[in-house]
């Protein structure tokens, strides 16, 4: 039960290497396919996670190869997590940044491509946001965590741009 069939430094680097793969492989698959999980999606995470356990602890099966491999886990994470907060540059990677949907009303076909992102999902998240026309609509953004946020064309300016519009007037 607690005898190692593989090295634990074995077992470690196996599962930081899958860990990195995933996290490689669900940064490529878009922000739009994370932040909408539905229930294919859940299927899809548990079986790759049965598929990748072997992957990482070999054919140990003891509970100190599955407690290294856990461990890996969550000492990776939270060691991504740190080093991203202090490099903004590892931020945009691991993260990706926000992405223009809809600007001044009119949809941007190539980043809606290029999110994997269709109009109706677009229209979807402006009826929650109460608007049902995209002219209405100064921007509509795709969030890092696959969200969309919606900008009314009638929503102010936020205090510092209109600080910056009145000086710009005034010069």
């Amino acid at each position: 039960m607690f005898t190692l069939q593989v090295p634990a430094l074995e077992i470690a680097l196996r599962t930081a290497l899958i860990y990195v793969a995933l996290l490689l492989a669900l940064r490529l698959a878009g922000k739009r396919e994370v932040g909408q999980l539905t229930t294919f999606d859940l299927v899809v995470i548990l079986l790759v996670s049965n598929a990748v356990q072997n992957a990482m602890v070999g054919p140990d099966n003891s509970l100190t190869g599955g407690l290294i491999a856990a461990g890996v886990l969550l000492g990776a994470n939270y060691l991504v997590a740190l080093v991203r907060d202090r490099l903004p540059w590892l931020r945009g990677l691991v993260e990706g940044s926000p992405t223009i949907l809809i600007h001044d009303g009119r949809f941007m076909d190539e980043q809606l491509r290029r999110e994997h992102v269709d109009v109706e999902e677009v229209l979807m998240a402006l009826r929650e946001h109460g608007i049902s026309d995209p002219a209405e609509v100064r921007f509509a953004i795709l969030e890092t965590d696959g969200s969309i946020s919606v900008v009314p064309n009638s929503a102010d300016p936020p205090i510092r741009t209109r600080r910056r519009m009145r000086h710009r007037q005034r010069g």
